[in-house]
């Protein structure tokens, strides 16, 4: 299918005199399972890590979160940013992207979204640094937008702080978000942190304790779970995990959170925690977009083995 713009620099134009562009790149898209399977004709078909998800988010600018490293405004430049995405996308083994809608709007447009999955950020209102950040209010997508567009899934954040009445709300909103997604047989992807304010910033708790319970919150969320996934962090300690897992049934994924220069070490985290049972793969965004040695097509490809 020839995309609607040829490269990012059209897509202004594009949106200017032709919004109804959008919905049409949506119409056209062709779609694929949301997990790829052994059951395919032939050898030559056969998915490079049946069954498994590599997924690369990039969803982080709708919260304000622009920084990477010491590049304070590195997801600002929104050209840059597509390019990276339109890049890692078309590598072999990654399966689609986790994105606002904005950000999915344009590779539509780009023709980037082609035979993979699509997931919608759902609640991106908790901006980061905010007074208000724990009551994460859903001004993403909705479910009957992931509907409309035909996307695959949504994606929602869910961070708890005892001390916080904020988070009561964003628990509430996130359990009846889950029903309405069932209802569509959507996949949801519930991302649950503990986490508490040092100084008036927000920190999550990467410890054992905190991420089973957050799992175990999660998991029970909602009329049903039939169409829930995890996504989870490695623990403060990457060999708690095979314990912290076994809370709960459901699928996870691994996030990718923040790893600094070291994404070797990361590589080897997330090696160890794709051996378990329940998780599925990987949702992993910045330290692929822009590893530090600048090489989008290595980093990728280097996750996309650790499947």
């Amino acid at each position: 299918m020839t995309p609607a713009a040829a490269s990012p620099r059209d897509l202004v134009r594009l949106r200017a005199e032709r919004p109804e562009a959008v919905a049409e790149a949506a119409a056209r898209r062709r779609r694929r399972p949301l997990l790829r399977t052994t059951h395919t004709p032939t050898a030559r078909e056969r998915p490079p890590h049946p069954g498994r998800l590599m997924i690369i988010a990039a969803d982080h600018p709708a919260r304000g979160a622009l920084a990477v490293g010491d590049r304070a405004l590195a997801m600002a430049n929104r050209f840059e940013l597509l390019e990276r995405l339109r890049l890692a996308l078309s590598r072999p083994g990654v399966d689609g992207v986790l994105a606002s809608a904005d950000v999915l709007d344009d590779l539509l447009l780009l023709g980037a979204l082609e035979d993979k999955v699509v997931m919608g950020s759902m609640n991106r209102g908790g901006l980061a640094g905010a007074a208000f950040e724990l009551d994460d209010r859903f001004t993403g997508h909705r479910p009957d937008d992931l509907v409309r567009h035909g996307f695959d899934a949504g994606k929602l954040l869910l961070r708890i702080d005892h001390d916080d009445p904020g988070s009561l709300d964003t628990l509430h909103t996130a359990a009846r978000t889950i029903d309405a997604m069932a209802a569509h047989r959507l996949p949801v992807f519930v991302e649950p942190f503990l986490c508490r304010r040092v100084d008036g910033r927000l920190r999550t708790d990467l410890g054992a304790a905190a991420v089973a319970t957050s799992i175990a919150i999660a998991s029970g969320l909602a009329g049903t779970s039939a169409y829930t996934w995890l996504k989870v962090p490695v623990t403060e300690h990457p060999d708690d995990m095979a314990q912290v897992m076994e809370t709960s049934t459901l699928p996870a994924v691994l996030l990718g959170g923040e790893v600094g220069d070291d994404l070797d070490g990361a590589y080897g985290k997330w090696r160890e925690a794709l051996r378990l049972p329940t998780v599925r793969g990987l949702v992993v965004g910045r330290s692929l977009l822009y590893p530090v040695d600048g090489d989008v097509a290595g980093a990728v490809d280097t996750a996309v083995s650790l499947l």
